[in-house]
């Protein structure tokens, strides 16, 4: 094979590698935001913390089965990753479920987001990058224009804390994905955050969490709000630029929007199209733009 035959597969390889992770990113949008649907309709019944508690250990248990992961061999760097991961999971899904708790779920998407969208400007180094960012924030400013109107401030400060701590998360979901095989780091750090989480849920639910059916509606909220959105982020990090990545989650508002609609009942207006139309071509571009960088 000669190097330019060489050059172009590779090439070609890592198109394939960069459309994989978008898809693998997607897919988790997805599940991501049909399992906060889920989670709003299972408040009555363990409130926000609650939820958050059942989430997080179903979704531990789940990853410690498929995982197992080997606890010798790793360096104080490792577990302090692992360590802070945690901390960042538990304490960026206790502030988001608060939020969805008073304010509708596409404004407090809305709001979250702004923490991804400034990491995505900061750890760019194009110029078109802020093209991208400021055409999503714009999708993100209308998707939640309608939600916004007598916005509970708790609520919004809830959320814009939680987008704080998605941005610490995405950087920390690349750095553990670098120090562990898998998803064995994501398993460690999630069970962190089961346990952090545990007293939180015990004290404002308290028996409630033993309940059948709120145990089942548990686990279906943590399989599709923990295990697979963040496994397959987890395994797109380490292909696909942060920036890129997480230009990437200005899908979420149109995300959540769209599993509103279909699980909560809340319509769509001709503002939210729009919006959702603005957000996907700012993530096509964004990707776009972050792979010819890296060409």
């Amino acid at each position: 094979m000669t190097a330019e035959a060489a050059a172009g597969a590779t090439a070609a390889a890592g198109a394939r590698g960069r459309i994989g992770s978008v898809a693998l990113v997607i897919g988790g949008i997805i599940s991501l935001q049909f399992g906060a649907s889920v989670a709003v309709l299972l408040f009555p019944r363990a409130g926000a913390l609650g939820v958050v508690t059942l989430r997080l250990v179903a979704a531990s248990l789940v990853l410690l089965i498929i995982c197992r992961p080997k606890l010798r061999g790793h360096t104080r760097g490792d577990w302090a990753t692992v360590l802070a991961f945690g901390v960042a999971l538990v304490a960026m899904n206790s502030l988001f479920y608060e939020a969805i708790d008073r304010i509708p779920l596409g404004a407090a998407v809305t709001l979250e987001f702004l923490g991804p969208l400034i990491l995505s400007v900061a750890t760019s180094r194009r110029l078109l990058s802020l093209v991208w960012a400021a055409l999503a924030l714009g999708g993100v400013v209308l998707l939640g224009r309608e939600g916004f109107d007598g916005l509970n401030l708790v609520g919004a400060a809830f959320a814009l804390a939680a987008g704080g701590l998605w941005a610490m998360y995405i950087l920390l979901s690349a750095r553990t994905g670098q120090r562990f095989p898998q998803a064995d780091g994501l398993a460690l750090a999630m069970t962190v955050a089961a346990v952090l989480s545990l007293p939180l849920g015990i004290a404002t639910a308290g028996a409630a969490l033993l309940n059948p059916v709120t145990l089942g509606l548990g686990a279906a909220v943590a399989l599709m709000s923990s295990v697979l959105p963040y496994t397959l982020e987890l395994l797109a990090l380490r292909k696909l630029p942060a920036s890129g990545f997480a230009v990437m989650m200005s899908l979420e508002p149109a995300a959540g929007a769209t599993a509103g609609f279909l699980v909560l009942h809340q319509s769509l207006g001709w503002a939210e199209v729009l919006a959702i139309g603005l957000v996907v071509v700012a993530s096509v571009g964004a990707v776009r733009s972050a792979g010819k960088a890296h060409a």
